[in-house]
């Protein structure tokens, strides 16, 4: 669920031909600062005047709280994390605070804010000549901390934010009679709620992407790209039309079926900075359905058989009513017996709405001495066109998003006062597994129901429906077949998320120190949680962009059968391996921390 103003698009870099890279060196270390090899002043310089000033010297985070814990500007700081919009416009920031005995957050050596394809080029090309680490970050909403890299020189594309709508757009090196189709172009550092205000709330048309608003637009295209009505219309890798590359070798390329085919279907759903940097999107609109709207609810059991049958029957709901394009998000499963629901829907009114969902609630009211309504159902919907303006919800006062009043700031920057647990959040653990869809088949619905009561026993389990594209429409499941994306995706119902975090490390400095003790505790719970559930799916499938960090198997895991065609990918257009991320494509070859070459 979930928006920014439009902006003109900078002028487009001059696009480079070259031949892919070559064969790939022997056994290499890259350079730490202070190490032989590692650039000079000079040097630095000198990069700094090709990317036009853009260079910076990042400090962490909380180097104001370093300073002065209980200073003015440390209190600042702690308020301003709360804030996603003021974590992605820092360059050392992410939108998570660290994932327990896995990674925390640390600052680049160097850093380019790049503005431009050229200036990323420049600076691609400099880490290859100086055998640097690199990473890129865009949003910075890698729960697997891959933006995140100490002694790294950090590719940064926030500042490039530019939105345009195209009203008829043909990819490059298309057959003159392939109708253009309407379409969204996005820089690298454009955010979803960019796009969303853009395409939706000024426009009137629709664009698949994520639920959150901070997300980037290019980072999510290269995972995948779940949305909350993903079930309708796909992922935002497969609504993908062309997309702009910086290559290892510092080559400006345009991807799209017509050129550089591999590489385009690669970054549809292969990785975020494994392949290349992108900088450029242009994704396909739709028409907007006159409704968005959603149904929820809370329900608490009075027992454990009491909420084995509330499971069993709001799955007989979900797959005789709610199976089908209409219907997304989620519901969770909890260990207190509370079955939670929050959902979403797309061209369905209140009325009919309301018809849909009123069996179920009945049959849970009619039975009070079971059942609790700890939230009380709710159905609606409305114009489509208002689901993201957040500045007119900003002056109706509405509560459904908070909104970032930093001076300056657009009044159209908001996010969902549902997602305010997430910022800034400290991960203790995270798994993902795709449930397939003849879980759903009438004899199999009890076994999932007491599996899915089993996990939840150890540990909450939420079922994203929008997360899985089983019962989407033919011409979406195809467009996200060509994809990289692993294919259990195209054959679930839904994505099981089992996942939990809290307080960050930073809040020690208020006196609320986490307690990694309790945090370790919780991450065995996720696990458990997980073993059982794999029960029913062993070989399902992760979500890469919402899993465990250390799943060993990450390879069939994240991509299935796509991987070997992936690793091809990587071989042609980045050979040396310059682009590193845990557990991304070629990252075996690799230390844990991309600096030592093992393979």
């Amino acid at each position: 669920m979930r928006r920014r103003q439009l902006l003109a698009m900078a002028a487009a870099a001059p696009l480079v031909v070259a031949a892919p890279l070559q064969a790939a060196p022997g056994r290499r270390s890259r350079v730490r600062p202070g190490e032989p090899g590692w650039p000079s002043l000079a040097a630095w310089d000198g990069l700094k005047n090709q990317v036009d000033g853009h260079l910076l010297r990042p400090e962490a985070l909380l180097a104001p709280c370093d300073r002065d814990a209980r200073g003015a500007e440390c209190r600042a700081l702690l308020t301003s994390l709360q804030n996603p919009f003021f974590i992605g416009d820092q360059p050392s920031g992410t939108q998570v605070s660290g994932y327990l005995d896995a990674w925390t957050p640390a600052p680049s050596a160097y850093a380019v804010a790049a503005h431009s394809a050229a200036e990323v080029a420049a600076a691609v090309s400099f880490a290859r000549r100086h055998n640097l680490r690199l990473v890129v970050k865009g949003g910075g909403h890698s729960y697997q901390g891959t933006s995140n890299a100490p002694d790294s020189l950090l590719i940064w594309t926030r500042p490039m934010r530019g939105v345009t709508i195209v009203d008829a757009f043909r990819p490059r090196g298309a057959p003159a009679d392939q109708p253009a189709v309407p379409a969204v172009t996005a820089e690298a550092g454009a955010l979803w709620i960019d796009l969303y205000d853009a395409v939706t709330t000024r426009a009137g048309r629709y664009v698949q992407g994520g639920g959150c608003t901070t997300v980037g637009v290019a980072g999510h295209i290269q995972s995948g790209g779940f949305g909350s009505y993903s079930k309708r219309f796909g992922t935002s890798s497969a609504n993908l039309l062309e997309a702009e590359v910086v290559t290892a070798d510092g080559v400006i390329r345009i991807a799209n079926a017509h050129r550089n085919s591999d590489l385009f279907w690669a970054v549809k759903g292969g990785g975020g900075g494994s392949l290349g940097v992108i900088t450029k999107v242009t994704l396909r609109t739709h028409d907007l359905p006159k409704l968005f709207g959603g149904a929820g609810g809370r329900i608490k059991a009075g027992s454990d058989e009491a909420f084995h049958r509330l499971v069993a029957r709001f799955l007989d709901h979900y797959a005789d009513t709610l199976f089908n394009a209409h219907w997304g998000e989620q519901v969770s499963v909890r260990p207190e017996n509370v079955l939670k629901i929050s959902m979403v829907s797309q061209g369905i009114d209140e009325e009919d709405a309301g018809r849909i969902w009123k069996p179920f609630f009945d049959w849970v009211r009619a039975s009070p001495h079971d059942y609790t309504l700890a939230e009380q159902p709710y159905v609606y919907a409305g114009d489509a066109r208002g689901w993201w303006d957040v500045a007119g919800m900003r002056r109706s006062g509405s509560r459904s998003m908070h909104y970032d009043d930093r001076p300056g700031a657009s009044d159209t920057h908001g996010w969902w006062s549902g997602d305010q647990d997430q910022v800034s959040a400290y991960l203790h653990g995270y798994d993902s597994i795709w449930l397939p869809a003849a879980l759903l088949a009438r004899s199999s619905r009890a076994s999932l129901a007491e599996t899915l009561i089993a996990a939840s026993r150890s540990m909450a389990v939420d079922l994203h429906f929008n997360k899985g594209l089983a019962g989407a429409p033919p011409a979406m499941l195809n467009a996200a077949r060509d994809t990289a994306m692993n294919p259990d995706a195209l054959g679930a119902f839904a994505l099981a998320i089992i996942a939990t975090g809290g307080l960050p490390q930073f809040m020690g400095l208020v006196g609320m120190k986490p307690d990694l003790e309790f945090a370790r505790r919780n991450a065995a719970r996720v696990a458990a949680a997980a073993t059982v559930l794999r029960r029913l799916a062993p070989a399902a499938g992760s979500y890469l962009s919402e899993s465990s960090y250390f799943n060993a198997d990450w390879r069939r895991a994240y991509w299935g059968a796509n991987y070997p065609r992936l690793a091809r990918v990587k071989a042609r257009y980045d050979p040396e391996g310059l682009f590193f991320v845990h557990h991304g494509v070629g990252s075996d070859a690799w230390s844990a921390d991309g600096f030592e070459r093992i393979a």
